[in-house]
């Protein structure tokens, strides 16, 4: 006896060919799997990266950036914030958790809108998870007024 599926021959209910065969279901399942899983890590990687080089750019203007809080831009994938008169703080807008992007600066803390992480506004440190592990701090200098990642 062989294994081999003659045209015509009778299938089972899941579209199947049989032991030998695989069906047109299996195939077109996994292939939509494998296209999601693909179009997923795509864009997880496109937000979560990891900004090419800041070193040398303004980022901010020390003027708009609030004592006791701070800003998110979107744009650099940063948030600056000044705990207190005169010391301004950069880190990274990419939530430690799973790659958000951090979007807003209240009450002494980074807030991640996905799952709730919050980050302490003086040295990014966790203060609410999910996440375990603090924000990237970039060193800072302000120049003619703007904040600069040095």
């Amino acid at each position: 006896m062989t294994n081999e599926v003659t045209p015509g021959a009778p299938r089972d209910d899941a579209g199947s060919a049989g032991a030998a065969g695989v069906g047109r279901r299996t195939v077109l399942c996994g292939a939509g799997a494998a296209g999601a899983a693909l179009l997923a890590a795509g864009c997880a990687t496109n937000q979560n990266e990891e900004p090419k080089d800041l070193s040398g750019k303004q980022v901010a203007k020390a003027a708009d950036i609030p004592v006791g809080g701070g800003k998110a831009f979107a744009d650099a994938k940063v948030v600056v914030t000044q705990p207190r008169q005169g010391a301004f703080k950069a880190f990274t807008a990419i939530c430690t958790h799973q790659g958000c992007l951090v979007n807003k600066v209240s009450n002494g803390v980074i807030k991640c809108p996905c799952h709730g992480s919050e980050f302490t506004i003086a040295d990014g440190s966790v203060a609410h998870g999910p996440a375990s592990r603090p924000l990237k701090e970039y060193p800072v200098q302000v120049k003619n007024g703007g904040i600069v990642i040095s």
